[in-house]
């Protein structure tokens, strides 16, 4: 197993000994972005990994759109931007200062 794939992201099956198809890879994206998403940093070796423009096809065809890890990753792809349809919390979302970061 490569070290860039987290096992923790495989609690309900087998940790893949590679992840080299395309359904593997959007099943890897779902998975990472999911924990990302839940506060669960990603190593730096997957990050490095993910970002290789062998990945842009399967970003591009995993489309979590409520997802703002995913829509991080699409950004590093320099893939077209997508509607995000997560939750907006008014307190962010409304913050005046918000022009000022």
């Amino acid at each position: 197993m490569p070290l860039w794939i987290d096992g923790t992201l495989y609690p309900d099956t087998d940790v893949p000994s590679g992840v080299n198809t395309l359904a593997e890879r959007v099943d890897f994206l779902a998975r990472l972005c999911a924990a990302w998403d839940f506060g669960l940093l990603p190593y730096h070796e997957t990050v490095a990994e993910i970002r290789r423009p062998e990945w842009r096809v399967a970003v591009d065809a995993c489309r979590l759109l409520t997802s703002p890890a995913y829509h991080l990753v699409r950004r590093w792809h320099g893939l077209p931007v997508l509607p995000y349809l997560g939750q907006q919390l008014a307190y962010i979302r409304d913050d005046p200062n918000l022009a000022y970061i």
